[in-house]
């Protein structure tokens, strides 16, 4: 059975997205200019919040499934969907992923980014490095008549180069109306070339590579994803539309 087209977005529609894409790459702007040793993570929550807000737009992901917050943030050996908190204060030597999402007149964009805090080893930057490379060898797949199997692919090709875990339960989406809509991107290979990509395709493609082993779990807050090595984990996502010609990141500032 042929895989279930991609649902593409009409033209009013990644207008808004486009909007929803600058406000979530404002955001990360923000974020990075605040992210040093002594600042908590509930404090770069709340200046996210606001930030969207004044925007005109809505944090996309407090109160989805009551998740409590703007930004997930995820310090070290903590993958995804950490949980701001005024007790979580960064260190020197930390790495730190934040997720945005932003909801503009009911369109949604979603970004995430991995950084160091103050000086950190030079293995964390090549795992910093390695994750963002995969990111955007994805990216370059998102062109008309090419599958997802592709965009998968191109992740895992780029992994395969490096000495770092692939976070295998955890994947991109499409993304629109809905902040998670169908098809679940992997970040590897699955043997079947999935949906294939038209103009108007929009993917939220986010690689997590680990600097050690693949597995993860959930911790005991029912949302933060760890390390089963409790190993430093790094992310990197965009939200991307396929166009006639070129690619076109959203979440990037223009």
């Amino acid at each position: 059975m042929p895989a279930a087209a991609i649902n593409r977005k009409s033209r009013e529609e990644l207008k808004l997205m486009r909007k929803a894409g600058q406000i979530v790459a404002e955001v990360h702007a923000l974020i990075k200019e605040n992210i040093k040793p002594g600042v908590s993570t509930l404090e770069l929550d709340t200046l996210a919040e606001e930030y969207i807000r004044k925007s005109g737009a809505l944090p996309t992901f407090k109160g989805y499934y009551d998740f409590p917050a703007t930004l997930c943030t995820s310090i070290n050996d903590e993958v995804v969907h950490g949980i701001p908190r005024a007790d979580a204060v960064l260190k020197d030597g930390d790495i730190i992923s934040v997720d945005v999402g932003a909801t503009y007149r009911g369109l949604i964009a979603d970004a995430a980014f991995t950084a160091p805090v103050g000086k950190v080893s030079d293995e964390l930057i090549q795992l910093l490095d390695a994750t963002k490379e995969s990111l955007f060898a994805a990216i370059e797949q998102m062109r008309p008549g090419n599958y997802l199997e592709d965009v998968s692919g191109a992740v895992e090709d780029v992994n395969k180069r490096y000495p770092f875990g692939l976070v295998r339960n955890y994947g991109g989406h499409s993304v629109g109306r809905r902040l998670h809509e169908e098809p679940f991107v992997h970040n590897f290979r699955t043997g079947e070339r999935g949906p294939e990509l038209r103009s108007g395709c929009v993917l939220a493609i986010e690689p997590m590579f680990n600097l050690g082993g693949d597995d993860v779990y959930t911790a005991e807050d029912e949302w933060t994803v760890l390390t089963n090595d409790h190993l430093p984990s790094a992310h990197f996502e965009h939200t991307v539309a396929v166009t006639d010609s070129e690619p076109e990141i959203l979440t990037i500032l223009s």
